[in-house]
């Protein structure tokens, strides 16, 4: 009996025609919406990055209505007070938030898939989404970091988020990515379970520290989370670079709904 695997070019046009027949038959679905995912001839170069990036390919699929509904801000837009509400005596009173999506649409329903679906594929394409937004809009830096999850947190999700955006960003702007920089001394309630500004500081504050492993001094980290609502959570991961001896430090989200803008870019 001949091995369809082993049987030349015929072989070949068998698996073909019958990895067609199977998508025909058991098509795939939008991993946002859950609708058919008709976008996915668009993903070949995304493909390629990702097995580049992983060694496997992305596994992603999504529609094109939701593929198209990623517009980013304008890049006037992008570039925040990192506090939504300022208080007096923070030692960076100007630290800067960039942000080049609204937290609405396909986005409001896509970070929440990758955070409790798990769907880490899809953490990646947005991740890419942000490297391309970032390296258009020309940020640099030395270094790359996510914020880190708790212990507890990273062993019930499986993944960290902020993570799995911030090294593709990393690898589109040719940047060093780094996931041990920072770390998380205690464990804290999710910032959006949390009423008041208030709470939102105590919740996060003295959450961070640098690891002694790194030599910071002198340069300029760009800190990486999914979604920044009142921004005390990336303050408080940018104050522990600082005191380990950063000269400067960008804060990135993927998306939020702010409306003030920064005075002035990074």
């Amino acid at each position: 009996m001949t091995d369809p695997n082993n049987a030349g070019g015929g072989g070949s046009l068998v698996l073909s025609f019958l990895k067609e027949t199977l998508n025909f038959m058991f098509p795939e679905c939008c991993c946002i919406c859950g609708k058919l995912a008709d976008a996915d001839g668009r993903f070949a170069g995304y493909g390629k990055f990702c097995e580049d990036l992983t060694g496997k390919p992305s596994g992603l699929h999504i529609c094109g209505k939701c593929l198209s509904s990623f517009a980013p801000y304008e890049p006037s837009r992008r570039w925040l007070l990192c506090l939504s509400n300022p208080y007096d005596d923070d030692p960076v009173p100007n630290l800067t938030l960039y942000m080049p999506m609204a937290y609405d649409g396909p986005v409001k329903s896509a970070i929440p898939a990758v955070k409790f679906g798990k769907k880490k594929e899809l953490a990646g394409f947005l991740g890419c989404l942000l490297g391309s937004f970032m390296e258009s809009d020309s940020v640099g830096a030395d270094l790359i970091v996510p914020v880190p999850l708790s212990e507890a947190r990273l062993k019930e999700r499986g993944f960290n988020q902020a993570a799995e955006l911030a090294k593709p960003a990393a690898a589109i702007l040719k940047i060093p990515y780094a996931e041990n920089v920072l770390l998380r001394t205690k464990n804290t309630n999710r910032q959006t379970e949390l009423k008041g500004n208030l709470e939102r500081i105590a919740n996060v504050s003295g959450a961070f520290e640098a690891s002694e492993d790194w030599d910071l001094k002198g340069l300029t980290v760009i800190v990486v989370d999914d979604v920044a609502t009142t921004g005390f959570t990336l303050h408080e991961a940018a104050m522990a670079l600082y005191d380990a001896g950063a000269s400067k430090v960008l804060c990135v989200a993927f998306a939020g709904n702010r409306q003030v803008k920064n005075a002035e870019a990074f």
